[in-house]
């Protein structure tokens, strides 16, 4: 069994819900609408969303897991550059830039998806994968 910080894991899984709303609502929820073409009816109710939040919290618990597991096995290597809490967040954003920019990229290229809403999307994921990262080593 892996030394794996379960506390911390939860932490970066609540953080990253926390990030993801904040930046999908009330910080820049008006312009991530317009590049996902979403227009509000005032019918939308929160009970439609549990679901998707559910699976949302799952796929942030993996991804938090996932990092954890990196970063176990990444940490004593001389090439994790930094510190503390930076060397999980380095962690983070080499796992980010190699999986989740590359794959998502072949939305664009191949799916016809907006490259103002992918590079929106990814700015997310660069701040959550990376608050996840420094939530991991610094826990």
């Amino acid at each position: 069994m892996l030394p794996i910080n379960l506390i911390s894991v939860l932490l970066a899984t609540l953080a990253a819900m926390v990030l993801g709303f904040l930046l999908h609502g009330p910080i820049l929820g008006k312009v991530w609408m317009r590049l996902a073409n979403i227009v509000p009816t005032g019918n939308e109710k929160f009970s439609d969303m549990l679901p998707n939040l559910f699976w949302n919290l799952v796929a942030n618990f993996v991804t938090a897991y996932v990092i954890a597991v990196i970063y176990l096995f990444a940490m004593p290597s001389p090439y994790l550059v930094g510190e503390g809490i930076w060397r999980g967040v380095i962690c983070a954003l080499w796992l980010w830039l190699g999986f989740v920019v590359t794959s998502s990229s072949m939305e664009v290229i191949w799916m016809g998806r907006k490259l103002g809403l992918w590079l929106f999307e990814c700015g997310c994921s660069f701040l959550v994968m990376s608050v996840m990262g420094a939530i991991i080593a610094g826990y």
